[in-house]
């Protein structure tokens, strides 16, 4: 009997630490804590943990430690991760809509984008992967891109044969083979060392990502083109998420938009701020674009909006583009 007792015990012992114990939750991204995303990453650990506490245990993963940019997708799938925040160029493959995001020259500045986001077709676009295992919770800003190479690119002509860098998208390869580039996809975590070696001639990044990962430091020439953008989808694994107790998909789903909220708020400050870094720095020189050449620059590239109109759709390009007014 009292050896029947001792074992009860420590049944019961084992399924109170076992009840105990928090869910693990992975939150995996490619950039450093300091730009939007990684602090929009580090509050949703520090909200998630204060609304449930010793219930969830959120642990971030920047610079690509956990999963490089041509992983963490797989990963997530597999249940490796359960959150990411990949750039909406990585889910072509998913869904075809969610290129509209690598359109050249379709949104005037970040706030346009804001606005289409925050639109009915925006927000449908965040449960378009939902049959492929992906749950989007909304969007990240991270800012406009800008062009930089070892030679100053005035016109679409001085593109010609420089080799960009890309990340994995049909629409920015397209982009670059329109002005006569050679486009070559590298992963995030590769791009400074392609850049410092001449594996690359150039590449398209937000100021929060040339100051952060130090790009200035490997290119010449930063024109200020903002003819796209680089933002971020957060999304979760869908079989990881519908399994969680109600209370804390919950306070997770609260979080996330905390999360989120203050990291665009950090994205929409800083723009000018990481953008002010670089000219001090003075390793790169920051060439400012006429309306004249931007407007070459928008005619040569348009024609992808028509090559990829069909896999987006023209209602949602003209959704996008009310978002301008």
């Amino acid at each position: 009997m009292k050896i029947k007792l001792v074992v009860a015990a420590a049944l019961m012992a084992a399924g109170l630490s076992a009840q105990a114990a928090p869910i693990i939750i992975k939150y995996s991204h490619v950039v450093a804590d300091v730009t939007p995303k990684g602090q929009a990453a580090l509050k949703f650990k520090e909200v998630a943990e204060k609304k449930l506490p010793g219930k969830v245990e959120v642990q971030v993963f920047p610079n690509s430690q956990l999963f490089g940019d041509g992983k963490e997708m797989e990963a997530l799938l597999l249940g490796d991760v359960q959150i990411l925040a990949p750039s909406l160029a990585k889910f072509g493959k998913y869904t075809p809509k969610l290129q509209i995001f690598d359109l050249p020259f379709l949104f005037k500045d970040i706030h346009a984008v804001d606005r289409f986001q925050n639109s009915k077709e925006g927000q449908e676009l965040l449960k378009s992967m939902e049959k492929k295992g992906i749950i989007g919770f909304g969007y990240l800003h991270n800012g406009m891109k800008q062009l930089s190479a070892n030679k100053p690119l005035g016109t679409p002509e001085d593109a010609k044969g420089l080799k960009f860098r890309i990340q994995p998208s049909d629409v920015l390869e397209a982009q670059f083979k329109a002005v006569g580039g050679n486009p070559q996809k590298i992963a995030f975590a590769e791009v400074y060392q392609a850049l410092q070696t001449g594996v690359v001639d150039g590449a398209e990044n937000p100021w929060a990502n040339i100051y952060s990962k130090k790009f200035h430091e490997v290119q010449k020439y930063i024109m200020e083109s903002n003819h796209g953008v680089v933002d971020y989808m957060v999304i979760a694994n869908a079989k990881w998420w519908n399994g969680l107790p109600a209370d804390v998909q919950k306070g997770l789903s609260e979080a996330m938009k905390e999360s989120i909220v203050a990291g665009n708020k950090v994205a929409l400050e800083e723009d000018t701020t990481f953008r002010a870094k670089v000219i001090a720095d003075k390793k790169a020189r920051v060439l400012p674009m006429s309306e004249d050449h931007l407007n070459q620059w928008r005619t040569a590239m348009k024609p992808v909006w028509k090559k990829f109109e069909a896999e987006i759709g023209k209602d949602l390009i003209d959704a996008a583009l009310k978002a301008n007014k």
